[in-house]
């Protein structure tokens, strides 16, 4: 398995820029992603620690604002630090309101976690410092370097990205695999039994909100960054955060790969629905078209989750089972 994501690895790297043109590399492999990334952030609270948010698309937008911040501020702030210390603060915020994971779950614990969402929707169009007193909450990054080195073209955005998901994807499966992620794992199948022998509850809640925090503040920064480079509120809204969870959900919970899937499911799909009409010859609207795409779009998850509810990472790894 090592082998197989070493060698995926370095076609991403070497191959896929070679071939891609610049829109392949900027509107879908960038936000594939990015993307990826924040199912990834999301997929540790949720498949591995059991605790529902339906506020990820906040914690986006607080790495994106806070980064923007500590980048237009802070003179000569170098681009991965700002990154960085975006999903810093969404893990400060990620763990205050992960507080109430404490007490309760379930549906009441989506609730809570849905106050995020309309907090920083109203903080970041009403509270100016902020966004750098913008009067409509809508912001915009300028040149972006590392190292001295301008990051300008398609490719060297998709570089960027795919390193920053290579490091943070590594980091997670090492997390999941040690004792964080048994501890996170015990609370999710029985939180009492877990409490029994020895595993905090308190310290494995915190402690899967910080790190899902902190991924997804990441994420967001880089949505804001790299691939929008200027943006308002309405680019993190309540949408944001049901796309990553059914990401999730259909990738399958609990699950590296499952992110990856999930991503790719949710990126490409409405690209090739879009084309289906053109390729019948079909003479239809673009309007009627947009709406025939939700409601295929929407037909799909449901017959995915109806087929493997458990997501696309474990269909995919049946299949060499019933090739061999």
């Amino acid at each position: 398995m090592k082998r197989i994501a070493l060698a995926l690895l370095v076609a991403a790297a070497l191959a896929l820029p070679m071939v891609a043109g610049d829109y392949f590399l900027r509107a879908i492999l960038v936000p594939f992603l990015i993307l990826s990334l924040a199912a990834l952030g999301l997929n540790v609270l949720v498949g591995y620690c059991g605790q529902i948010s339906l506020g990820t698309g906040a914690f986006m937008a607080i790495g994106a604002y806070a980064a923007f911040n500590f980048h237009v501020r802070v003179e000569g702030m170098p681009l991965l630090l700002a990154l960085l210390l975006g999903g810093v603060c969404a893990t400060a915020v990620g763990v205050i309101f992960g507080i109430p994971s404490l007490r309760i779950k379930g549906l009441y614990l989506a609730v809570a976690t849905l106050a995020t969402q309309f907090f920083t929707d109203w903080a970041f169009l009403r509270i100016k410092w902020l966004t750098h007193d913008s009067p409509t909450g809508s912001v915009s990054v300028g040149d972006l370097r590392i190292l001295g080195s301008p990051i300008e073209t398609p490719a060297q955005k998709y570089w960027l990205c795919l390193g920053v998901v290579a490091v943070f994807t590594l980091a997670i499966a090492n997390l999941v695999r040690g004792r964080a992620g048994r501890e996170w794992m015990a609370i999710r199948d029985m939180d009492v039994a877990a409490s029994v022998i020895g595993i905090r509850p308190v310290a494995a809640k915190l402690s899967a909100f910080a790190v899902s925090s902190f991924v997804v503040g990441v994420a967001g920064a880089l949505w804001g960054f790299v691939h929008l480079g200027a943006w308002e509120p309405a680019a993190f809204s309540i949408d944001r955060s049901f796309q990553l969870l059914f990401m999730v959900i259909i990738g399958g919970m609990g699950s590296i790969a499952g992110g990856f899937l999930g991503a790719a499911f949710m990126v490409l799909l409405p690209l090739a629905l879009n084309q289906v009409p053109a390729w019948l010859g079909l003479p239809i609207s673009t309007a009627t078209v947009s709406h025939l795409e939700l409601v295929a779009f929407g037909g799909l998850i449901v017959f995915f989750l109806i087929a493997e509810p458990n997501g696309l990472a474990r269909l995919a790894s049946r299949i060499p089972r019933r090739q061999a």
